[in-house]
């Protein structure tokens, strides 16, 4: 017989009980097994947001190179935003950096949809591998 926890009812109780418990040094009270998955999900979130922000900012930056006649004040403004991120993004995690050259090719494969999504171009014409470097990534200017 399946009992159902503070965890499965009600999440944001639990996240409070549980902060309660680590507040109160109750240690041995603590639900350890779905603490240690909430924690490991959370890191998980933050890769997950690099790969994100990073599937927006090479898409922006395919679009840019493949359809110079449709650049607009948009597209400027989203690559500089999403540059931003990242970079805050990274500096609030810096023990993400080792793993950017992972996100960025799992992130140009998401910039590839979106450039498929949102032009005409076929992303199966477009290099399958990325062809930026970090410093045209990061920093080359797009005015």
């Amino acid at each position: 017989m399946q009992t159902t926890t503070l965890y499965d009812q009600d999440f944001y109780a639990w996240t409070q009980h549980q902060a309660k418990l680590l507040r109160a040094g109750q240690l041995g009270e603590l639900d350890l097994e779905n603490l240690i998955e909430e924690i490991e999900s959370l890191g998980r979130q933050e890769r997950q947001e690099l790969r994100n922000r990073l599937g927006v900012l090479l898409g922006q930056l395919l679009k840019w190179q493949y359809q110079p006649a449709a650049r607009s004040k948009s597209w400027v403004y989203t690559i500089r935003e999403q540059r931003r991120k990242i970079q805050r993004h990274l500096k609030e995690n810096p023990s993400l950096k080792p793993y950017l050259d992972e996100a960025i090719v799992a992130g140009y494969e998401d910039g590839l949809d979106l450039v498929g999504r949102e032009t005409p171009l076929d992303p199966e014409q477009l290099p399958q591998s990325c062809q930026f470097s970090k410093t045209e990534i990061f920093e080359s200017p797009i005015d």
